[in-house]
């Protein structure tokens, strides 16, 4: 029976999250969770120790980037697929998903049904994301996208995003390094240019967008 299950793997940096999703498939007997992890890298060694089918991530790690990891496991560990859970709704990061190579996209304020159907959808061999949101990205990729402006983060490359976002938290620039796994040069070789493309003057005035812009979006 249990090699007829297929293999899951969870990735999120909040205990309450993976208890939530472990209660969820105990009632889901086509699916096993081999393991579990709380940082981009213990996640990919696990992974692929594990030969696990798919992986449920969350883009928001305390340590290292979910989006880094998706980019890893492409690379590392092709035959696993990727479903992001993740707190963020905006198009941008959904398209970065994507990008980076998952496979579903689900967020923390949908249903546990629709959580399963991206799983079964990806398992399938299927792209999966809410009707409206596969809308969207389809006008984005051909360029009808009037009617949603571009904010100006999505100028940010993807660890851009991340030290941005990290700064938005209150993270100071050696815990960013050391979470992200980088020297605090890099980090602050990343803030300077977050600084140029934002167009804005000092630190001080990355800091406060930063604290603003993760504000708008809780």
């Amino acid at each position: 029976m249990s090699e007829s299950r297929k293999r899951i793997f969870l990735v999120d940096d909040h205990t309450l999250v993976r208890e939530w999703l472990l209660a969820l498939f105990r009632q889901e007997p086509e699916f096993e969770i081999v393991g579990q992890a709380d940082s981009a890298a213990t996640a990919l060694s696990g992974i692929m120790a594990l030969k696990a089918e798919l992986a449920i991530v969350d883009l928001s790690l305390k340590s290292g980037s979910g989006l880094d990891l998706i980019k890893d496991l492409r690379l590392q560990s092709p035959t696993t697929q990727v479903v992001v859970l993740s707190m963020h709704e905006e198009i941008y990061f959904v398209e970065r998903a994507f990008r980076a190579g998952a496979r579903g996209y689900v967020t923390k304020r949908d249903s546990t049904s629709g959580i399963m159907e991206a799983i079964r959808a990806v398992l399938a061999g299927q792209i999966y994301a809410r009707p409206e949101t596969l809308a969207l990205l389809t006008a984005r990729m051909v360029g009808h996208t009037s009617d949603q402006p571009v904010g100006v983060v999505e100028q940010l490359s993807d660890r851009e995003m991340e030290v941005f976002r990290r700064l938005g938290e209150g993270q100071a620039t050696r815990k960013i390094a050391t979470e992200m796994g980088l020297s605090m040069k890099t980090v602050q070789a990343y803030s300077a240019r977050i600084k140029d493309k934002l167009g804005l003057a000092n630190a001080s005035e990355l800091m406060r967008e930063a604290v603003r812009w993760a504000a708008s979006r809780q």
